[in-house]
């Protein structure tokens, strides 16, 4: 059983996860030959002030 871990900046709407989920199953079945009830994909959304970038935080730049 795949299971995809995806980290993301906090901000994008449910329908964009929701999409990425969508995608993300729809290659793995292609790409590994599972069936999709065999996919699990988990999002965690991280807020900026924890995402750093250069030494500094996303929510400074």
């Amino acid at each position: 059983m795949p299971i995809i871990q995806v980290q993301i900046l906090e901000g994008r709407t449910d329908e964009q996860v929701k999409e990425l989920i969508k995608d993300l199953t729809t290659s793995t079945v292609k790409c590994l030959g599972v069936r999709a009830d065999q996919v699990r994909v988990v999002v965690n959304e991280v807020p900026k002030k924890f995402w750093g970038v250069g030494g500094i935080t996303k929510d400074e730049l």
